[in-house]
Parts: C-alpha cells; sequence; structure tokens
C-alpha cells in the first residue's frame, strides 16, 4: 500500500533538499510543493502543522516538522 505524501519546502532549502533526496531514494511518489510560490499551499502548511519553518513533511495525513529520517523511517514502514 502506498502512502501519501506532501512535502512543502521552498527551493534553497537544504533540509529540503535532503528530505527529497531521502524521499527519492525510497522510490516513493511524493508531492513537493513549493510554499514561496503558492501562498494558498504555505497557508494550508501553516493551518494543518502550526509551523512557518520548512520543511513540513505529511505522511498519510501525519505531519513531520524538519528533516527526522527515523521518525519518517518509522512512519514509512507502517502498514
Amino acid at each position: 500500500m502506498s502512502k501519501k505524501i506532501k512535502l512543502y519546502g521552498v527551493p534553497g532549502c537544504p533540509f529540503c533538499r535532503r528530505t527529497r533526496e531521502f524521499l527519492k531514494s525510497k522510490g516513493l511518489a511524493f508531492e513537493d510543493i513549493d510554499v514561496a510560490a503558492d501562498r494558498e499551499k504555505a497557508k494550508e502548511m501553516v493551518e494543518k502543522s502550526g509551523q512557518m519553518s520548512v520543511p513540513v513533511i505529511e505522511i498519510d495525513g501525519e505531519m513531520f516538522i524538519g528533516f527526522d529520517r527515523d521518525e519518517m523511517e518509522k512512519k514509512l514502514m507502517e502498514k
């Protein structure tokens, strides 16, 4: 079963880049949202997470703030 993944980030963010690389290395499809270019998606990110900093990663409705490989791995391993 595939996970529904959204990455809220910006192009120049090193942690966003690491998150993209991590997700790609796992062969996972994800929606890559540039919150600098899309104000509505930026608002959505803040409403869902309470955060204004990036990256914010949403995996099956659960929010992860910042690049936390271990916590994301746990969620990705869930059935």
